[in-house]
């Protein structure tokens, strides 16, 4: 998770190879969402909402790996088929976990002034982490890593607003803030 965080272009070129580390991806994705969730959570019952806290933590586990592999697959689809990449989607789904490392910082989301912008810094932090996974597993350049992961994104966002009008967003969301 560290060589993730620090953008080593080598670490997701392993990831990339090694068949392996989708279990290794699958816990990154799951440790940065209970950290997420921890952090989301101890502001939940910093605002006596402790109920709200714990539901929140669990569906927000369950979302961040739906997410994931939502995403994962988003940019296998569109940098294969639309920029002619060449991996395969578990290439991806490797190195886009290991590219959610550095939300791990979420954890102190909960603290005043401070989290947000901890929360912030470190969304930012695994979008440039996200478009140097991409970039490695479709073995492209960095504009069409960036034009693959924002065009991800932007389906991702149309899913969960679908999702959202019928009531089953939550679930998306909650995988978004603590997965990505």
């Amino acid at each position: 998770m560290i060589r993730a965080a620090k953008l080593e272009n080598q670490l997701y070129e392993e990831v990339e190879r090694d068949v392996n580390a989708t279990t290794q991806a699958l816990t990154v994705v799951l440790i940065v969402a209970v950290a997420t969730g921890i952090g989301s959570a101890l502001g939940g019952i910093l605002r006596g909402q402790l109920g709200a806290a714990i539901i929140g933590l669990i569906v927000g586990i369950i979302g961040a790996v739906v997410f994931w592999a939502i995403w994962s697959f988003l940019n296998y689809f569109i940098g294969t088929k639309v920029f002619g990449g060449t991996a395969t989607y578990g290439e991806l789904l490797r190195t886009v976990g290991f590219a959610d490392s550095p939300n791990v910082l979420q954890i102190l989301s909960f603290i005043p002034v401070l989290g947000g912008i901890i929360a912030f810094v470190a969304g930012i932090w695994t979008v440039v982490a996200t478009v140097i996974a991409v970039r490695q597993a479709l073995d492209f350049d960095t504009t069409k890593a960036i034009i693959t992961v924002v065009i991800s994104f932007v389906i991702i966002f149309i899913i969960i607003a679908i999702l959202g009008i019928f009531g089953l967003g939550a679930a998306m969301m909650g995988g978004a803030v603590l997965g990505r």
